[in-house]
């Protein structure tokens, strides 16, 4: 799967991450695969749980170089 975008919101503590998806993804077009790297714990809990909220698709997390990877694919109808 490649992303269309990524984003590096490593160094960046709750909300930052998730504040940086939702602009992202607004620019995004439905369907659009955004790939983010995060550092901040609580990433891992708030990131698929906005992806919910706002009808996005959280569609992995893995760990890579000691940074979480989420891969997001952006939704049909923006909620947020």
């Amino acid at each position: 799967m490649t992303p269309d975008r990524e984003v590096d919101a490593r160094g960046l503590i709750c909300p930052l991450p998730v504040l940086r998806a939702r602009k992202i993804l607004m620019d995004m077009k439905p369907g659009q695969i955004l790939r983010l790297l995060a550092d901040d714990a609580m990433a891992a809990i708030d990131l698929p749980h906005f992806c919910i909220e706002a009808g996005h698709e959280h569609l992995a997390l893995h760990m890579e170089d000691g940074a979480q990877v989420h891969l997001i694919r952006r939704g049909e109808a923006l909620k947020s």
